[in-house]
């Protein structure tokens, strides 16, 4: 449980503690606050991209960054078969109490199974595991060896250059790296996490690395605000 905040936060909300908040601060923004009451959304209280991503889930899923299993938990009581995966020992204790039936604590890149699913879903900018552009496609092709032939990847991210075009928000764009890099930390009470790179990627750029690593690109919905909802499909 050390340096787990969104699992100690998981936890206090269990324990009928509200009004929590999850600190985030990264190195393009103000800090932000994450209320800890939205990791247990309903289906109803999802946006529009999450609920469309759950109705084109089938077959067996992995529900990869899950935290403490929402989307899981609907797609369960639909009466698909669904493994979440996560590092948080704290989120998985709070969705096995949550009714989840399968969780896999552990890092995405030494998930070792021979399970291949038909859906793998990454919520929340799920794809912001990649870290890096420069990862991207090994964080693709890994991808790849969890998925049935003709299976499919369901994700959702956001194109960050608003930040740099909307009067209110003006930055510089960077020189060195993809814009869409971002360095966070997350802090709740006394647990931190150290500074992890995530990444945003413009629809444009993840079709061209989708189609370079094998899988059809197919862009299911906009967001209100630069974010949109990808279909990955294994070749």
């Amino acid at each position: 449980m050390q340096n787990d905040p969104m699992g100690q936060a998981a936890l206090d909300y269990m324990g009928g503690k509200r009004g929590l908040s999850i600190r985030v601060r990264s190195n393009i923004a103000e800090d932000d606050q994450i209320p800890v009451d939205y990791l247990f959304r309903t289906f109803n209280e999802m946006p529009e991209i999450e609920q469309k991503a759950l109705m084109h889930c089938k077959g067996k899923v992995l529900d990869i960054g899950a935290g403490v299993g929402c989307h899981a938990l609907y797609l369960q009581q639909k009466g698909l078969e669904v493994d979440c995966l996560d590092t948080s020992a704290g989120c998985k204790e709070a969705a096995l109490q949550k009714g989840i039936k399968s969780y896999y604590q552990v890092d995405f890149y030494k998930f070792d199974t021979n399970i291949k699913y038909d859906t793998l879903l990454l919520m929340m900018n799920g794809i912001g595991l990649a870290g890096t552009l420069k990862n991207l496609d090994h964080f693709l092709q890994t991808l790849k060896k969890h998925l049935k032939p003709g299976g499919q990847i369901l994700l959702d991210s956001s194109d960050l250059r608003y930040l740099f075009i909307d009067e209110d928000s003006y930055m510089m764009v960077p020189m060195e790296n993809y814009y869409g890099e971002v360095i966070y930390t997350m802090k709740y009470k006394n647990h931190k996490t150290k500074p992890f790179p995530w990444l945003f990627i413009d629809p444009a750029l993840l079709e061209e690395k989708a189609i370079e690593n094998g899988f059809e690109f197919k862009k299911i919905i906009d967001g209100p605000h630069y974010d949109y909802l990808a279909q990955l499909i294994l070749k």
